[in-house]
């Protein structure tokens, strides 16, 4: 018969419980090189510092750049304002407007394009650092797989 208690009933034979035999029959995963770890998340954290500063970087020469565009924009606007008041005569003035917006519409153009081209440059420079990083990260994880293996 089996046993009987308060508060659980009748109790079913227990097999024999070994831990030791119970680990010993499991593959457990070789632990990593921790010092390789640490070596390869502080190289992450260097490559996403590095990106950022570029960014940064790239960011400062577009606002400083879009700050002397406005300077020659405002330097521009008044001169050319001063030419037409002093251009004499309505088909002269006429022309002389249409010379300055064709002038005025092309630097506009060129500006857009210069400033296109730092902000790419910035981009650029910033995705090369973490694209470098994570192929390096790509090549230690192999490494440390490998020597996991041997």
């Amino acid at each position: 018969m089996s046993e009987k208690t308060e508060e659980t009933g009748p109790q079913a034979p227990r097999p024999e419980f070994d831990i030791k035999k119970i680990l010993t029959g499991m593959k457990l995963p070789a632990m990593p090189d921790m010092e390789a770890v640490l070596t390869a998340y502080k190289r992450n954290i260097e490559a996403l510092t590095e990106a950022n500063r570029a960014a940064l970087e790239g960011a400062q020469a577009v606002a400083r750049r879009h700050m002397e565009i406005m300077q020659e924009t405002m330097a521009g606007l008044s001169k050319t304002l001063k030419e037409l008041s002093s251009t004499e005569g309505s088909s002269n003035r006429a022309v002389r407007q249409t010379e300055l917006l064709k002038k005025a519409y092309e630097t506009a153009v060129a500006n857009t394009k210069e400033l296109s081209e730092l902000i790419q440059k910035s981009n650029t420079e910033a995705l090369g650092k973490l694209n470098q990083r994570i192929s390096e990260a790509m090549s230690e994880m192999k490494t440390l797989l490998e020597k996991r293996g041997e």
